[in-house]
């Protein structure tokens, strides 16, 4: 429970601190640096994501297609990052993945109902890089959107990229 709470806080900060940086440096943000903002967090959790999978890989078999890698981000990793496993995965099998998360955990202190909605993908941002960054460790190039229409509820789109 502890490590939860300062995971959270930690990722609150981090947020915080890549926006405070950029409105110093900028006076008033506009679209394009609330954009930067976003690649930033982005690229943050892209490198945690590849440092993660790497340890939580180290031991398991390799993975037969990219299903059964989205299977395991799904239930491992999610429950290694989050502490519970996505609710709902589904794909066209075309490379085309949806993870629903309900009561996704960087989105619950925010708050309910549709209050804060406009603020979400900010917080949201590190953990799209995360799920890229693990992909792209397990050899899928992909492209990981998120949406929100009911906080906490949350939807992550991956598309992998076909070579």
């Amino acid at each position: 429970m502890t490590d939860e709470a300062l995971f959270e806080f930690l990722h609150m900060e981090i947020v915080s601190h890549v926006y405070k940086e950029q409105q110093a440096s900028k006076g008033e943000m506009d679209n394009k640096d609330r954009a930067a903002c976003v690649s930033v967090l982005e690229g943050m959790g892209f490198r945690v994501g590849q440092g993660l999978i790497e340890r939580l890989t180290r031991d398991s078999p390799s993975f037969k297609d990219e299903l059964d890698i989205m299977k395991f981000i799904c239930k491992d990793y999610w429950t290694k990052v989050f502490r519970r496993q996505v609710d709902n995965l589904r794909t066209n099998h075309q490379g085309t993945y949806v993870l629903q998360d309900n009561k996704f955990s960087l989105l619950t202190q925010l708050s309910g109902g549709k209050q804060y909605l406009d603020q979400a993908p900010k917080y949201l941002a590190f953990s799209c890089g995360m799920v890229r960054g693990a992909l792209s460790n397990l050899g899928l190039d992909s492209v990981v959107t998120a949406e929100v229409s009911v906080m906490p509820s949350c939807k992550f789109q991956v598309v992998i990229q076909k070579l």
